[in-house]
């Protein structure tokens, strides 16, 4: 990895970064000049003419300025290195970080780097939004929400999600129950259940697997074993197509492969 590039290619965007930056700060000092300027001539001034005078002259010196010319120039070019930077991170480091990053909302690092320039009087900037306590609540809420997923647990309290997920489960115990009690079996003793009870993508925190053969779901005692060709199956399966002969190669009930038993890897979800 070569990180002498990567930097080289940071420092640049840093320095266009402050190129920019600063071509913004001269510009607004320019224009805040000429107004300044203009109301002084305005409060010395007393016919309404003058008045009218001094507001076309200030709007023919805007004009000339044409500060918007003044910063598209060194936006373009920060925008080109920003560029060229994240494409270099997709050549040196994981795709996934690369795809993360240039996902980064640039509008928004831009809107705080303008706040720079009004440093001590942002509530009367054009950037007020950025000042509302919502912006805490929500970044409080995502830092505890990415923490969860990193410990692989819901945000939720675990009293109120295992609540919640029992009252959407619960309709599909109830006919289980009724079934089972009709055909006199006892159901709450059973390792497994008979049926599948779907609940919704946020109570999902754990992949299971379910052998396509037997259609039973993996545990310890028969965990999912990945065949030479690719293909999964429970190691009860693989015991049942092989008759439990280690040696006997069996062919995969979802292709043409003859596999060994041996060659059969456990996996782990």
């Amino acid at each position: 990895m070569e990180l002498n590039s990567i930097k080289d290619a940071f420092d640049r965007v840093t320095k266009k970064q402050k190129l920019s930056s600063s071509k913004s700060q001269e510009a607004i000092e320019q224009m805040s000049q000429e107004i300044e300027l203009a109301l002084s001539r305005i409060q010395s001034a007393t016919p309404q003419s003058d008045h009218n005078l001094i507001i076309s002259e200030l709007k023919a010196k805007l004009k000339e300025m044409t500060p918007l010319g003044q910063l598209e120039g060194p936006q373009k070019e920060l925008n080109l290195a920003l560029s060229k930077y994240t494409k270099l991170l997709e050549k040196q480091f994981n795709p996934d970080i690369s795809k993360s990053y240039r996902n980064v909302d640039f509008d928004f690092h831009t809107k705080l780097t303008a706040c720079i320039l009004w440093t001590g009087k942002l509530e009367s900037s054009p950037y007020t939004e950025l000042l509302s306590p919502t912006h805490w609540v929500k970044l409080a809420h995502e830092l505890a929400q990415q923490f969860c997923n990193l410990l692989g647990e819901s945000i939720q309290s675990p009293l109120s999600m295992t609540v919640a997920a029992g009252v959407q489960g619960l309709p599909t115990l109830l006919k289980l129950m009724n079934v089972m009690a009709g055909k006199k079996q006892e159901w709450q003793c059973m390792k497994q259940l008979p049926v599948p009870v779907d609940l919704d993508q946020e109570f999902q925190f754990h992949s299971i697997f379910v052998c396509p053969v037997s259609r039973d779901q993996a545990s310890e005692d028969n965990p999912p074993m990945l065949l030479s060709c690719g293909h999964v199956l429970c190691k009860q399966s693989i015991t049942k197509l092989s008759k439990n002969n280690s040696t006997r190669p069996f062919k995969c009930p979802y292709c043409p492969t003859e596999v060994q038993v041996g060659q059969c890897r456990k996996l782990h979800f």
